[in-house]
């Protein structure tokens, strides 16, 4: 469905149209569905074929890398070329045209890890659950100074580093790793300081992601949620569009 075929209230998009164009600080949250509809599977909706088989604790932590790092690094190499293949939406291209025309007004954190809202032209984004497009240590690495992962891995599955051995992973947050703390707390420090919350895509079931919208609220934030779905934060808002990114950014930030 287009933009303009979906069924939204209209006065509750002029209303918060007015408080997006009132609004001295915007705040966007996004989740997997904002990347969904550029065509990247959610992690859950990804097992299927091959890797239908595997528990997700299997592909994405600590544990289940260090078990077998060629099926893990494998994984995540096939989601890679996925994100390099798709597209910006129009609710990215929506919410970097708006963020252009009003500079230093929006900042987005998102749960995801493509890059996307950077090559929509995003000038803030918060990455709370890191960058699949990245490399990191997998452990901390015993060399002064310490080996740079783009720099000194050599080709593999995964790969390993020509000076230590260290092996590479993804740089992105594992089942039981705590969040980047400078992310967290700038997107904490966003929910806090906003004056209207947009809520895009996200389940509000991860933590503490999903504490954010509440925060906004506490705060005196307008919090907006726009999900084709039932959200475990529905509760949060002021209001909710039942459509998707690319159907209602458009028209709310035109």
């Amino acid at each position: 469905m287009s933009a303009a075929g979906a069924a939204f209230d209209t006065e509750a998009v002029q209303r918060i149209r007015a408080a997006i164009a009132g609004a001295r600080s915007v705040a966007v949250l996004t989740g997997a569905g904002m990347s969904a509809e550029s065509g990247i599977p959610t992690f859950r909706d990804a097992l299927t074929g091959l890797w239908a088989k595997f528990d997700p604790q299997d592909l994405a932590s600590i544990e289940g890398f260090r078990a077998d790092p060629q099926r893990v690094w494998d994984w995540y190499a096939e989601r890679r070329q996925g994100v390099c293949r798709a597209e910006p939406n129009a609710g990215h291209r929506a919410l970097a045209r708006w963020a252009r025309e009003h500079p230093g007004r929006m900042c987005v954190v998102t749960q995801n890890v493509d890059d996307l809202h950077q090559r929509a032209g995003q000038p803030d984004v918060v990455r709370l659950h890191g960058d699949i497009l990245w490399l990191q240590w997998l452990d901390e690495c015993i060399e002064r100074p310490a080996c740079d992962a783009t720099a000194t891995a050599v080709p593999g599955r995964p790969p390993r580093c020509k000076r230590c051995g260290n092996l590479a992973r993804p740089a992105v947050v594992w089942f039981g790793e705590m969040l980047p703390p400078a992310a967290l707390e700038r997107a904490e420090q966003v929910a806090a300081s906003c004056d209207v919350m947009l809520v895009v895509g996200t389940s509000g079931a991860v933590w503490p992601a999903a504490g954010l919208a509440g925060r906004a609220r506490r705060a005196g934030s307008t919090v907006v949620i726009v999900n084709p779905h039932d959200s475990d934060i529905d509760g949060e808002a002021r209001f909710v569009l039942r459509g998707t990114a690319a159907q209602a950014l458009p028209l709310l930030l035109a």
